[in-house]
């Protein structure tokens, strides 16, 4: 089992009900993203996002910032908004990060969870899914050569238009995130794309149908299970203790996930459901190295293998201090720790 962890961010500038300056928020992220490099973490990806409290609007301009600062970790978007974006220019970006961090680059595409950016940009809600099947058409096109001929309904067409800088690597890796359609599922599948899977709730062991579903498209399609790598991305943290890890995390994600209830419409967070997500099989993964390791190798023999885990972490109120230790922790006690277990 040769698992890849990495950590996800938003770029928040929240820390509980303590916020700092952009320009602080922001050094400290880089900051975060450099350790994580030094610390022996494969991968680190930045979100996006339209919102007040959140930095991530332009992710490649991070990540660039980060390529300057690291020499070994990966870089990627998490997820980039790809329906309400021109698939030339994301390319565009993501070559030149490519060329900048020296082959380092990625892209998790999805049609996003929150739904700001497509007012934002002037795109129609009820295109919604239309929009994402045509640009990551496009996107995929761009990638795979360097002239293109393309027609579709949401921008104009192009004949034998070539698009510029290409990426260092031969083709850019592009990941499908999803939440949990079947058909997002059989389409990454279908394509051969490496697929991101978003569990925020639950139990991580439910989704193992549609990572089937995925991979029983992808052989279909012709691709090996080799091509058909599969990540989660949830919430997850680390510190010395189960019961110190908890204490830390608990009062900012209950806070944080109760006002998203009152936008979304959930009852608000217990403490009950919190201890039922920390559980074995809850997707939290929240607790000592140990305890997180062993949870880790757990969710993906649920799910039939998994190629990649990213903790979600700077959406609980969590310091920077904090966040610092937990990713200390992750490079030099919960990757070691698993790649002993997998060695059994």
């Amino acid at each position: 089992m040769n698992m890849e962890i990495g950590i996800d961010s938003f770029a928040s500038a929240m820390y509980g009900s303590n916020s700092l300056s952009s320009v602080d928020a922001m050094e400290q992220l880089l900051d975060r993203i450099t350790f994580a490099d030094e610390v022996g973490l494969d991968v680190f990806g930045i979100g996006e996002h339209h919102k007040k409290e959140f930095l991530d609007a332009a992710t490649a301009v991070i990540l660039a910032a980060a390529a300057a600062r690291t020499m070994r970790i990966r870089l990627s978007s998490a997820v980039t908004v790809l329906s309400a974006a021109d698939p030339i220019r994301v390319y565009q970006n993501f070559a030149t990060l490519d060329l900048i961090s020296k082959g380092r680059a990625e892209l998790v595409v999805g049609r996003g969870s929150s739904i700001e950016a497509y007012p934002l940009f002037g795109f129609d809600l009820n295109d919604y899914d239309a929009l994402f099947k045509e640009k990551l058409e496009l996107l995929l096109m761009i990638r795979d050569q360097e002239f293109v001929t393309w027609s579709g309904k949401f921008r104009p067409s192009l004949d034998n238009q070539p698009v510029y800088p290409r990426s260092m690597q031969e083709k850019l890796p592009v990941w499908l995130g999803v939440g949990g359609t079947p058909e997002s599922f059989a389409r990454a599948g279908t394509l051969g794309l490496p697929l991101m899977v978003a569990v925020i709730g639950g139990e991580t062991h439910r989704f193992r149908p549609l990572v089937d579903l995925y991979r029983e498209a992808g052989r279909r399609a012709g691709f090996t299970q080799g091509q058909l790598k599969v990540g989660l991305h949830s919430p997850r943290y680390v510190a010395e203790t189960s019961e110190q890890a908890i204490s830390d995390y608990y009062p900012g994600y209950a806070e944080l996930w109760t006002k998203l209830g009152k936008e979304r419409g959930w009852a608000p967070v217990t403490r009950i459901q919190f201890d039922t997500l920390v559980a074995p099989k809850g997707v939290l993964v929240v607790g000592s190295p140990e305890q997180v390791a062993k949870k880790l190798v757990q969710h993906s023999e649920a799910l039939g293998g998994i190629d990649r885990f990213t903790f979600q972490m700077d959406n609980a109120g969590l310091s920077h201090q904090q966040l610092m230790s937990s990713i200390k922790m992750i490079g030099t006690k919960v990757i070691p720790l698993i790649k002993s277990m997998a060695s059994k």
